[in-house]
């Protein structure tokens, strides 16, 4: 066929007749395409051929188009079954191969082909997406160089066939998430990758609706989370184990120009060379611009309901985050007032309020400690009205109780306290230098939570209670008569406990970023430890236990006439959910611990308390 039409075909422009031509084109495809079925093989071999040039010269290019628009025109005629072979050599076809002109008659057949039957559209929606991956063969320049012409095509395309087949959208979904690279992530480059990924986010932001929109974005959560899971806590912990919270301390040495605990160089040191590494924190920049364009846009709120909804089915629920969770925290710092408040009252309510799982529960709470303690866009009015009822669940909690220290049984109380406290090691000098803040700091019942029966000082993470005890003995806030005596400064047997084979005790999932790039969009919304300012001076502190130290205080300084709480200074947090007042406390089963140690010496507060260093601490 190939050759006969291009014959024929100079003959008419002889004639100038175009249409003309175009029409004995099609007749003459149609002729070969029918001539199978009765036996007569001879210009369908031609045609074969001519699709498949072993050279690509300038008559073999003619050649192709020429065929490809006679075969738009002849598609009625093609049976799946007699024509496999053409069907599978048009496939093979890339885009990304051509120049324009092959391009647009490959475009061209596909959607003649999508639009004349619908068993076809599937074939073609897949013809279409493949394109969503340059070969691997195509050098970079020719890559970035094409990019642009072949996608705007493709989803040109795409969309013309949404507006013929309206049922086209819902049966392209599954096909561009199944078309993603399935246990191939050490082999396909990042920039395919990328590339996958940016095809999604436009298909998201397109014209072809609600049914694309929310899985796209379902289906680059998961990607991330697939990567994610792929970089193992050993790449992290083996480079940095307990040095980090040296670096933590040491991160405002010379080597720093900005706030950071952890030096570019132990970034690349510990991830470096890792290619899964390097693909997430690509694919999390993609995700952040895109975020940023869905603001410009004002679609982010609308993006951020979807993307809570994906946060509470996957993030939250994995077993190991590293980084992938840092995709709504950057979403929250777009819009603090809207998605920041929401993603905070989300995590409370799932801390109050879900009672089928209690792991949940905890990893819920644990990403709201660390999520008020990191996140420099919240109003600290916002973190004390949640800091208020996380109070006052607690309190509700020990007025239930009669039982003594008990970490497993009573892991929801001790994982809630671990949160109050943590939180106050990051927030309490900048609550105290507020006059109002300070005295609703005061008047919070702090004491009645952390000195009673079930001990939580006694079963949180000594780190975290070390600095929290040094700065309220600094601040004056509380008194207690009893002394903690710990084995390990980092964790206790308690602490070990009621966090569980998770370790939850140790989750804290907003450390720092340890993805150079994504970092750097982090950095600017993110609180470091090394900008905290603790009430005490560290001149001033010295090794005494602390527990001892507090008994012996008097009253702290505290002016009880004038304790007020939020509430009664009129700060409304009424916006904020009046319905988590009516919280659950049912405790959970028991297990029962021995507790016991030695240690007599303070710390500074490290901000990675090896959750993200330590295969065990999730």
């Amino acid at each position: 066929m190939g050759v006969v039409l291009r014959d024929d075909e100079a003959a008419f422009r002889k004639m100038g007749d175009h249409d003309l031509i175009d029409s004995y084109l099609v007749y003459r495809a149609r002729d070969t395409l029918c001539s199978v079925s009765w036996g007569n093989t001879e210009d369908y071999r031609q045609l074969l051929s001519a699709m498949n040039p072993e050279e690509l010269g300038a008559n073999e290019v003619a050649m192709l188009v020429t065929n490809l628009k006679a075969l738009a025109g002849a598609v009625a005629c093609i049976d799946n079954v007699l024509h496999d072979e053409l069907l599978s050599a048009i496939s093979n076809m890339s885009l990304w191969n051509y120049k324009p002109d092959v391009m647009d008659a490959l475009l061209e057949f596909i959607e003649s082909l999508a639009t004349s039957s619908g068993k076809y559209v599937d074939y073609c929606l897949k013809m279409l997406t493949c394109q969503f991956f340059p070969p691997l063969s195509l050098p970079l320049p020719k890559i970035l160089a094409r990019k642009d012409g072949v996608l705007s095509r493709v989803h040109s395309s795409l969309k013309y066939i949404a507006d013929l087949v309206p049922l086209s959208p819902a049966r392209l979904v599954p096909i561009v998430l199944n078309g993603k690279p399935q246990y191939c992530f050490n082999t396909i480059s990042t920039l395919s990758l990328v590339i996958y990924v940016e095809n999604m986010f436009k298909l998201e932001s397109g014209v072809l609706g609600e049914v694309v929109r929310i899985p796209m974005f379902a289906g680059v959560v998961d990607l991330l989370l697939e990567l994610d899971v792929n970089i193992g806590w050993e790449d992290i912990e083996n480079e940095t184990s307990e040095r980090i919270f040296e670096m933590e301390l040491e991160d405002g040495d010379e080597s720093r120009d900005d706030d950071s605990e952890l030096p570019r160089k132990l970034s690349q040191k510990i991830l470096g060379g890792n290619s899964f590494a390097e693909k997430l924190d690509s694919l999390m920049v993609l995700t952040f611009e895109h975020l940023e364009s869905c603001q410009v846009a004002d679609r982010l709120i609308k993006i951020f309901d979807t993307l809570l909804e994906l946060f509470k089915k996957t993030i939250l629920t994995a077993y190991k985050p590293k980084f992938a969770q840092f995709v709504i925290f950057y979403a929250c710092s777009l819009d603090p007032k809207n998605c920041g408040v929401t993603f905070a009252l989300m995590l409370e309510h799932t801390f109050f309020f879900s009672t089928d799982d209690p792991v949940l529960r905890m990893k819920a709470v644990a990403y709201l400690a660390s999520y008020l303690s990191r996140a420099k866009f919240l109003s600290v009015f916002v973190i004390a009205g949640t800091l208020e009822r996380l109070v006052d669940w607690c309190v509700k909690y020990v007025k239930m109780q009669d039982n003594v220290i008990n970490p497993k049984a009573h892991r929801l109380f001790y994982s809630g306290c671990e949160a109050i406290i943590y939180v106050l090691c990051f927030r309490m000098r900048s609550m105290m230098d507020d006059p109002q803040l300070k005295t609703w700091l005061f008047h919070l019942p702090l004491e009645s939570i952390l000195n009673n029966k079930l001990s939580p000082l006694k079963v949180c993470l000594p780190s975290i209670v070390l600095e929290f005890l040094r700065q309220a003995k600094a601040a004056r806030l509380f008194m207690t008569s009893e002394k903690f005596i710990f084995d390990d400064y980092l964790e206790s047997e308690l602490s070990r406990e009621f966090g569980g084979t998770e370790r939850l005790d140790m989750f804290f999932p907003f450390d720092p970023c340890l993805l150079e790039k994504s970092d750097s969009y982090i950095r600017p919304n993110f609180i470091f430890w090394s900008m905290v300012q603790p009430t005490y001076d560290d001149e001033d502190s010295s090794d005494e236990d602390v527990g001892e130290a507090f008994a012996s205080d008097d009253d702290g300084g505290m002016d009880y006439g004038i304790m007020q709480s939020l509430e009664e200074q009129h700060f409304d947090f009424a916006e904020v959910g009046s319905a988590l007042n009516k919280m659950s406390i049912t405790p959970k089963d028991s297990l029962h611990s021995r507790f016991g140690g030695a240690i007599n010496q303070p710390m500074r507060m490290p901000s990675r308390i090896r959750p993200s260093t330590s295969p065990e601490s999730l």
